[in-house]
């Protein structure tokens, strides 16, 4: 099959401003839309640039806007798209050149929230264990590659306004720790979150959630650490 891309293009050191530019390759019907670009990276245009590692959804290194919605490319199958292909960097974040943006402020708000176990206690002679209902529990939210779509996509942070909001990846990676049986740190979390650029953050606009590439109920997770800090300001609650 024919399939047709309109491609993004800016390279800041020598573009007075970004353009688009057609191109066209032959597919086969389940070759994935990261196939296409890199044979017109190969075969057609050596100066295209984007991100890619795995090429099988893993890495999350190539998020883009694909026909207006945030996703990653080597999901996406050829013969999924019967008509031209619009295909742009992620929303929100700086362009370094093409489809490749500057995901440093996504990765200093993600660090912001100390993704990491906070412990107090000494550590034991071995791992520290949990039961698998309760590792279960975080199964979802583990999921989580840091793509950036769901930031990208979600419509608080394209808001100039509310550039500050910490974004939804971030919070994902709060309740992934916030509610961790082996977590110590819960009080010095609620802190961090507790505020309008945390998880109130949110106005519950479920693009984060339909844009994931993982199927990580995102909303619900915030909606969940929402409720925490409620019952934690009211035990009674």
């Amino acid at each position: 099959m024919l399939i047709k891309l309109k491609i993004f293009r800016f390279d800041p050191g020598k573009d007075e401003k970004p353009y688009y530019k057609t191109y066209e390759v032959e597919a086969d019907s389940m070759d994935r839309l990261l196939d296409c670009l890199n044979r017109i990276r190969w075969e057609q245009d050596p100066t295209l640039s984007y991100r890619w590692s795995c090429g099988h959804g893993i890495c999350g290194s190539d998020g883009m806007r694909i026909n207006g919605i945030c996703g990653l490319p080597c999901q996406k199958l050829a013969r999924d798209y019967k008509e031209e292909v619009l295909i742009e960097p992620l929303p929100v974040f700086k362009v370094i050149k093409d489809l490749i943006v500057d995901l440093d402020p996504f990765f200093e708000k993600y660090n912001s929230i100390k993704p990491y176990l906070i412990t107090k206690a000494p550590p034991p002679d071995q791992e520290r264990s949990q039961s698998a209902e309760q590792q279960n529990f975080l199964g979802k939210a583990i999921r989580c590659i840091l793509c950036a779509c769901c930031t990208a996509a979600c419509p608080v942070n394209q808001n100039t306004e509310t550039a500050g909001y910490v974004g939804p990846a971030a919070l994902v990676r709060s309740f992934r720790y916030l509610f961790d049986s082996r977590d110590e740190g819960s009080e010095e979390r609620i802190a961090l979150l507790d505020r309008k650029d945390g998880a109130w953050g949110c106005q519950t606009l479920w693009k984060c959630t339909e844009v994931c590439p993982k199927e990580i109920p995102v909303t619900k997770e915030i909606g969940q650490i929402k409720k925490r800090i409620y019952e934690t300001k009211d035990p009674k609650k």
